[in-house]
């Protein structure tokens, strides 16, 4: 068979139909990312045949414990995308044609979705497959949730005749190992066992959750000098704000939104869209469950069951954090949060740099001047002919450079040779370098500044400098009352395409990152806290505009972008 024949093959094809919303989009994009591959459109990777046909052959000689039935037709399937996608997509490389694809996957998914029990279908195809005396690890917060992945494979190997043969694995106590291939798995606790010193040909982070990133980068320092090494991450979400599936959500995100350039990452990311995050959707549309649950999609029973605990979610508050982290993938504390804009409807409104458009221009400048060893950003913008101009650039501690590209997972090697960020000062932001930079915009694209819109924090002395040369400085309150309406103009002119940017990749990953709020008067606004990274180019933005929407409020009357 196949692997365009195959339930993987057709579950991603199922995904990314039109108008099917049962799926989330990240799940969609990576669907599609994997089909281009299958279909020889992809210039790195390729569908391995022969290794498809060997993992369809060996799931037909397992036995699923609980439904008893050969194991390919007792799996999932999304279960199915993730296996065959993950272990049969293959680099294209002239002297290793074996080496695996995919050096990350991460599964973002809810409880009840059988996640452990495919991981562990997957560790044993590895044990089966992989180069003999392979090493393979789990890590979990504690030995009882690492060793949930061991229960699984017992169960798997005991239940399937062929596998439970004394040549086949030896199950013992501390560890599992396949004699075939003289490979092991063993279960590690990060509250009990050291990570350092492993050789991980694959590892498996169960409920990352609820763990920080040391045991997920202590397996990764091992897999350096392996070519063919893979790591599953896995987890639901979780209310605390500081866990390794943070990050490794976000990555996922900027990878598939093309922000970030990490194609060996597979990830299935099942949330719910942006959209289904306000009005608490989550009472009321059934959408929230099926994006959250794709067992749920195929199996009533779990549907209802999941409904029963939403109505007492609904009911009594306490239920509330555990239904809504455990079986929608949303926090808590997150409801009300919503993404800003999607960054796909952003590049849309992207054109390449034009120094000669600028000549001649009144320009509004914003600037977010955050702490001095943060990123700081100047905005200008201008109307022409009905569309809002802009130009966003950053500025960065020039000795932080290297912590800021590790921590925040962003290149800002490659934002500083496009021109759209600079390194001044040394462990903090060289404020003399920013006030120099604004006061030399109107010699270098020949504009005329009209006023510079300031957040009074941070800013006074830098305010002081600007008004003492002749410029304009206002201070704009950040308070929704005041943000709401550049938000909601910025918003709508990107929407309406009738906002226009020059080439940024960092102001994308701004916009990526970017979360609003709603307060009582449901006014709108970008919420630095509530985002997922640095926001502050899309906030000096704003700040712009605010300038600009007051001058065509109150200054002229012949601009046509709607700002009610």
């Amino acid at each position: 068979m196949e692997v365009k024949n195959s339930r993987a093959y057709k579950y991603a094809q199922w995904c990314i139909e039109e108008g099917n919303r049962k799926v989330p989009k990240y799940v969609k994009k990576q669907a599609k990312s994997w089909i281009d591959i299958v279909d020889g459109k992809n210039p790195e990777a390729y569908n391995d045949e022969k290794a498809f046909d060997k993992i369809n052959k060996l799931l037909t000689l397992m036995v699923h414990p609980d439904l008893q039935c050969p194991m390919d037709e007792g799996l999932e399937d999304y279960a199915w995308l993730l296996i065959v996608a993950v272990l049969c997509t293959k680099l294209k490389n002239d002297e290793n044609k074996d080496i695996r694809y995919y050096v990350t996957a991460v599964l973002e998914i809810c409880r009840k979705n059988f996640k452990t029990f495919n991981a562990a279908v997957i560790f044993i195809l590895l044990m089966l497959t992989d180069p003999k005396f392979s090493r393979f690890f789990s890590v979990a917060p504690d030995l009882k949730l690492s060793k949930e992945l061991q229960i699984a494979i017992r169960k798997i190997i005991k239940s399937s005749p062929l596998l439970a043969e004394d040549d086949v694995f030896k199950l013992l106590r501390s560890e599992i190992r396949c004699l075939l291939t003289d490979s092991e798995y063993i279960p590690l606790a990060y509250s009990e066992d050291r990570m350092d010193g492993k050789l991980a040909n694959a590892f498996l982070a169960d409920e990352a959750g609820a763990m920080d990133s040391y045991p997920i980068e202590s397996m990764r320092s091992s897999q350096i000098t392996l070519h063919n090494k893979l790591g599953i991450i896995i987890s639901t979400q979780y209310p605390n704000d500081n866990n390794a599936m943070i990050d490794e959500i976000d990555i996922s995100k900027k990878v598939l939104d093309g922000l970030l350039d990490d194609k060996r990452r597979f990830s299935l990311l099942y949330e719910p869209d942006d959209d289904l995050l306000i009005n608490d959707q989550w009472m009321t549309n059934d959408l929230v469950i099926y994006q959250s649950n794709p067992v749920a999609v195929s199996h009533e029973y779990v549907f209802n069951a999941i409904k029963d605990m939403r109505t007492m979610a609904i009911l009594y508050e306490n239920k509330r954090e555990n239904y809504l982290c455990k079986h929608n993938n949303i926090k808590y504390k997150g409801l009300g949060v919503e993404g800003y804009i999607d960054v796909t409807k952003v590049r849309e409104c992207k054109i390449k740099e034009d120094l000669e458009f600028w000549k001649g221009k009144r320009v509004w400048v914003g600037l977010d001047l955050s702490q001095t060893d943060d990123n700081t950003a100047v905005a200008m913008v201008t109307e022409y002919e009905g569309m809002i101009y802009g130009k966003v650039w950053g500025f960065i501690p020039k000795d932080k450079k290297d912590l800021k590209s590790k921590k925040e997972k962003v290149d800002y090697d490659r934002l500083i040779k496009q021109g759209v960020c600079f390194e001044c000062g040394d462990e903090v932001i060289d404020y003399s370098f920013i006030e120099n930079f604004i006061l030399t915009l109107e010699e270098k694209y020949g504009v005329e500044i009209q006023q510079v819109g300031y957040d009074r924090y941070n800013a006074i002395s830098t305010v002081q400098k600007l008004e003492a040369v002749g410029c304009e400085c206002v201070e704009i309150k950040q308070h929704s009352s005041v943000l709401h309406m550049p938000t909601k103009l910025l918003k709508e002119c990107i929407l309406n395409k009738t906002f226009r940017y020059d080439e940024n990749l960092m102001l994308e990953i701004n916009f990526q990152n970017a979360r609003c709020t709603e307060d009582t008067n449901l006014n709108k606004y970008v919420n630095k806290k509530k985002s997922e990274g640095k926001v502050d180019m899309v906030v000096a933005l704003i700040n712009a505009i605010y300038l600009l929407q007051q001058d065509l409020l109150y200054g002229t009357d012949d601009f046509a972008v709607q700002v009610g």
